[in-house]
């Protein structure tokens, strides 16, 4: 295996099994692994591997793979406390956030799979959410409501 692969299974690892919140902090795990990278480097390879940072109950932001979002992320009270409102037009949803958070908000969203949902697009404070035909707006806010418990209170 050359140097990037490993390093890039290493960094996968990693972020799969700990709650990484800065590059320096990963840069220290990967250097105890026996890898020594710059940030320069480390950042590429985040960006190369699409790794986001999502809200944390307890370190504040750590980073995630794509489709792999830890359970606890996905229900933290940070990320249930920022969504302002949720309206329906049509087959469409869109998802009112504190700005800087539709991001996190939608990354839970698009890890559960929810079936009444065909696609999510997030922008700073808003996200928008695009209901498979034959589905109604209750089945959907059923749903967010099991992931988000809160907006039963919206």
């Amino acid at each position: 295996m050359n140097p990037k692969t490993h390093r890039l299974s290493v960094i996968r690892k990693i972020i799969r099994t700990e709650h990484i919140s800065s590059q320096e902090e990963l840069i220290a795990r990967l250097e105890e692994c026996g890898i020594v990278v710059t940030q320069s480097t480390l950042s590429r390879d985040l960006k190369f591997m699409h790794v986001a940072k999502v809200p944390h109950k307890e370190k504040g932001y750590v980073y995630v793979l794509p489709n792999s979002t830890p359970t606890d992320v996905a229900v933290s009270q940070n990320i249930t406390d920022n969504i302002l409102d949720v309206s329906f037009s049509g087959n469409l949803c869109v998802i009112t956030t504190r700005p800087g958070y539709a991001s996190a908000v939608s990354v839970p969203i698009d890890s559960r799979g929810i079936s009444e949902v065909l696609g999510t697009i997030a922008g700073d404070n808003t996200i928008l959410l695009v209901l498979r035909e034959n589905y109604s707006r209750q089945e959907l806010m059923y749903q967010l409501c099991l992931l988000f418990p809160s907006l039963s209170q919206l």
